[in-house]
């Protein structure tokens, strides 16, 4: 959510950030928001000078009854509770203004970052950097799924049965080299200097509202029926809003934490899921890193969290590139944003296993989240990278550590959390 006193004051400023997403439609949002807060402002001061006329009126009650002029002094009375009358029904119009600036403030997109490249979608992102050679191994490459089953690794018969679509067994050595790469990971970053933190895995609607936008929300979100919580679709949810209503110190920014949870995503829209193999699924987990950092850091922390995390990818032994998102297929909150894409061998392309946004202070202004300076309380600036998820993770990991015989090397890093074994190999 943008600042209001801007839009009021760059309202064409707002219009043109709107057309380079292609989202002409929220034109007119622009419009009504600066009527209503014309008015808003209006029915404020009159309130206000009402207000001031109600004290005045009512120091004079006591002036009179003083001097015993009763009757004088009744109509007074009479005149303040006049003005409660107005006051109190200007309350009920003064609050009704404010929800309908809001509800439409919460739909006009961020401003952009001048970098962010213009299309419709995301046919249009536009390659950055690519990091390691992708090779194309002059043997097959099996599908995902066949590679796990080979290991015993897989069972989604079971999981129709106890979940529906959407979820899976992970089993055996399979399953260590997911806990794995999870556990290297979260030792990665803490090395990078971030602190570990495991989050709440529910967040109430407040929280939700404030670190997402309303598309988003409808295509991800699991409700919890009958109670006000949602399961997280990432941790950077209940992580960002951890300081939600929060002041914090700024000798205490950057404040850097990394995360784990399980990931629960309806995973609505055009993509569907994936019936048979674990790229594209209701359920998974990742390790996630936040920061929230003065205004004039943020794009120096972008830039280290998107190279964090092809560095943790090349360490895995996997080609990575990096994609900047285009206008279109940038999310109303983000200010900037780029997907790391891992190399698949099998399929001689590029897929997506994290994304890193900078979203400037719309998240804090939405949770009121600030940092106290010298010269008073500022909002604070929040990003949020993936580190890994997996299976998405598991995937690039198998396919590009796969051998002619079915085996799977094991790459060094993931060694140690792995009992020492260098290879998995087939069972089947």
């Amino acid at each position: 959510m943008i600042d209001i006193k801007f839009l009021r004051e760059n309202p064409d400023i707002v219009k043109k950030n709107i057309k380079k997403k292609f989202q002409d439609q929220k034109l007119i949002l622009v419009d009504e928001v600066i009527k209503l807060d014309k008015e808003s402002r209006e029915l404020t001061q009159l309130c206000d000078d009402l207000r001031s006329k109600r004290n005045s009126k009512s120091k004079e009650i006591g002036g009179l009854m003083a001097r015993g002029q009763k009757e004088e002094a009744e109509k007074i009375k009479q005149e303040v509770n006049e003005i409660n009358q107005k006051l109190e029904a200007n309350a009920g119009l003064e609050e009704k203004l404010k929800d309908e600036i809001k509800s439409r403030m919460m739909k006009i997109p961020n401003i952009m970052d001048e970098s962010v490249p213009i299309g419709k979608d995301d046919s249009e992102n536009v390659e950055n950097e690519r990091f390691g050679d992708p090779v194309v191994p002059n043997y097959e490459i099996p599908h995902h799924a066949d590679i796990i089953e080979r290991f015993s690794g897989l069972d989604k018969e079971s999981s129709a049965r106890t979940s529906g679509a959407g979820f899976y067994y992970l089993i055996g050595d399979v399953a260590r080299l997911h806990s794995a790469m999870l556990t290297y990971a979260r030792d990665f970053m803490i090395n990078k200097g971030f602190t570990y933190c495991i989050p709440p895995f529910m967040i109430r609607s407040d929280v939700v509202n404030g670190v997402m936008s309303f598309e988003e929300l409808e295509a991800m979100m699991y409700k919890i029926e009958g109670e006000d919580l949602y399961l997280i679709g990432t941790s950077e949810h209940s992580m960002i809003g951890k300081f939600k209503g929060q002041i914090v110190k700024e000798s205490e920014l950057p404040i850097c934490l990394t995360s784990y949870s399980p990931c629960f995503r309806k995973e609505v829209g055009s993509h569907g899921l994936e019936e048979r193999g674990l790229y594209r699924v209701h359920q998974f987990e990742k390790e996630e890193m936040i920061v929230l950092c003065k205004d004039e850091d943020a794009m120096d922390w972008y830039n280290k969290m998107w190279s964090y995390t092809v560095e943790f990818f090349r360490s895995l032994d996997v080609p990575v590139r990096t994609l900047e998102c285009c206008s279109g297929d940038l999310a109303d909150l983000k200010v900037k944003s780029c997907d790391v894409e891992a190399w698949s061998p099998r399929q001689q392309k590029y897929f997506e296993v994290g994304s890193c946004s900078t979203l400037g202070n719309a998240q804090a202004r939405r949770l009121s989240i600030r940092a106290k300076g010298e010269k008073g309380n500022y909002l604070v600036s929040t990003l949020n990278n993936t580190v890994v998820a997996s299976p998405r993770g598991l995937i690039a990991v198998l396919e590009n550590n796969y051998q002619e015989d079915g085996s799977v090397l094991i790459p060094e890093v993931l060694r140690p959390y792995m009992g020492g074994i260098e290879k998995l190999v087939p069972k089947n």
